[in-house]
């Protein structure tokens, strides 16, 4: 047995390894006083289409207890946990022919469960079992709700360096399928199984919740999965996984090709002003800029070339640079072509910290040069040349160009996630909820930058496809929220919620309540609003909160 109590919830204990690896004493338990039975042999065997049972391991945890904030939860808001109990089991197996062990991690409550699944998402190149999807799955089983979260087969590597070729020039396309996909078709299999040897009967409902990685595995399962959930949250999803690469090299191919390389301050000065011009759109003042894609088409970062502010990195004033005003302008545009044309990708979203796309190393007179980018050599040394010891320091915009089309050649049937047709989906009688917070960049070392508009178009090509999609499929934009969680914008913990009164009782999502962060660092309830409407101010309106609404 597990006594998560000196293993408290924490990033310094709880999440740094699998509960089910804290200990394997279930055997030495005496029986519950539950009519349920948290041994490995009490499990009875069972088969996989494709696939190879190797193990189940079953483990008792009681004492659970911790806090998990509502970014770690996406939808949720955050729970304090005290002394749960779960039977952890952990099923690994192989599709013979692939080289893959794929481990499948349940949590399943002793008591209280309310008889349905909330499947967690991954984040960044992790399916799950990682940090992030244990949070999840600790809110999930205080909420009363079994959990399940899979590694597709790729243990704990962060990124895809040690699995993305077999030897170069040869990808390893099972790891990729089985990242994109089979394993989540897996994974909600194997789940509804425990459940049902564990408690009797199947989950009256299934959710999956997942945000960046996994809000792309939660696309993917609405399109090739659509039986698996009955209600999906796919938050800020990496649907494009092609423009989500190019998008995050874009600064850095863009600042090589030109020659520009601006201080981090002057960037940082343009997004203020970007701001201050933008900020009152939807009637308030309140440092957020809530339409991101209207403020595109009144500010003008070569307005403000020349003028004078203060740098804190020099400590001194300066005059904002014409290098400053043509990067934002580029990032904020999206790439373009050998032949300065647009191309279909994006840019970011005004208000965002270009700082951290733009990187530069910038001596005390304010000289910069270029810093490396991770996304450049994880994408042309390891999908598109295949060769890591390639030279990929410096690329052109045509080359740019055969990258994003290349990888789309290759690996979209593997990783490609923006299918619109959900006919199949709405067919099943699920329902789906997508939002995504309008900063996008945060960490983007760690998880690579998912502009809005990706969200966006997304989006436009289901309703063009299925004008009914609303009745099934909303998308909410959240001004002022960085990725997945973070920013002054709140965190749209009701949805979730939302999400299950649509599936269980009929309740269409109209609007969601959110309280954001005001420059005086105080908090004030707002509304969000399902595309296409925009929440507005209106100081004669009676609204829930007084004077929001969605138009």
């Amino acid at each position: 047995m597990v006594d998560a109590l000196a293993h408290p919830f924490s990033l310094q204990a709880g999440l740094q390894k699998p509960i089910g690896q804290l200990s394997s004493a279930a055997n030495n338990l005496s029986p519950f006083s539950t009519p349920f039975s948290c041994y490995s042999d009490s499990f009875p065997n069972f088969s996989l289409l494709g696939a190879e049972i190797r193990s189940l391991e079953a483990s008792l945890v009681t004492n659970y207890t911790g806090w998990i904030p509502s970014g770690w939860r996406f939808s949720q808001p955050s729970i304090d946990i005290h002394n749960a109990s779960f039977c952890n089991i952990t099923v690994s197996y192989t599709h013979p022919g692939h080289d893959d062990i794929v481990n499948v991690e349940a949590w399943l409550p002793t008591k209280d469960w309310n008889g349905k699944l909330q499947a967690v998402g991954g984040g960044g190149w992790r399916a799950g079992r990682f940090i992030l999807s244990y949070a999840g799955m600790a809110g999930a089983v205080a909420d009363g709700y079994a959990t399940v979260t899979t590694d597709a087969g790729l243990g704990s590597a962060v990124g895809p360096a040690s699995w993305a070729l077999i030897s170069p020039g040869n990808s390893n396309l099972y790891a990729l399928h089985d990242l994109g996909s089979q394993t989540l078709g897996d994974e909600a299999i194997i789940a509804k199984h425990l459940i049902k040897s564990y408690y009797g009967h199947e989950p009256t409902y299934s959710y999956w919740n997942g945000c960046s990685q996994g809000g792309r595995q939660g696309a993917t399962l609405a399109q090739r999965y659509p039986t698996a959930y009955d209600g999906i949250i796919a938050a800020a999803p990496a649907v494009n996984w092609a423009g989500v690469f190019i998008s995050t090299m874009w600064p850095k191919v863009y600042m090589d090709v030109t020659g520009q390389y601006p201080q981090a301050c002057e960037l940082e000065e343009l997004t203020q002003l970007a701001i201050s011009t933008c900020d009152g759109l939807d009637g308030v003042k309140d440092g957020i800029i809530a339409s991101t894609n209207d403020c595109k088409k009144i500010f003008d970062p070569f307005k403000y070339v020349g003028s004078r502010f203060y740098c804190p990195s020099l400590e001194n004033y300066t005059n904002l640079s014409p290098a400053a005003a043509a990067v934002a302008n580029a990032m904020w545009t999206g790439p373009v072509t050998a032949e300065n044309e647009p191309t279909y990708l994006h840019g970011l979203e005004m208000g965002t910290d270009l700082t951290k796309g733009a990187l530069t190393n910038c001596d005390s007179n304010g000289h910069c040069t270029g810093v490396p980018n991770v996304a450049v050599k994880l994408l042309m040394g390891y999908f598109i040349g295949k060769n890591p010891e390639s030279n990929t320091t410096r690329i052109s915009f045509k080359e740019l160009e055969r990258a994003y089309r290349s990888f789309r050649q290759q690996y979209d049937s593997f990783l490609g996630s923006d299918d619109p047709d959900l006919t199949s989906f709405r067919d099943a009688g699920g329902k789906m909820i997508t939002f995504h917070g309008l900063v996008s960049l945060r960490r983007l070392i760690a998880d690579p930058t998912i502009p809005a508009n990706i969200s966006l178009e997304y989006y436009q090509k289901v309703l063009a496809l299925q004008p009914d999609a609303p009745d099934f499929y909303r998308y909410f934009q959240v001004p002022g929220l960085e990725h997945c969680w973070g920013g002054r914008g709140g965190q749209p913990i009701a949805l979730f919620d939302q999400l299950r009164l649509w599936v269980e009782k009929g309740t269409i999502p109209e609007s969601s309540p959110i309280t954001i962060t005001k420059p005086d660092n105080t908090g004030e309830d707002r509304i969000l609003c399902p595309y296409p409407e925009n929440a507005v101010f209106d100081y004669d309106t009676l609204g829930s909160p007084p004077g929001w609404y969605c138009v």
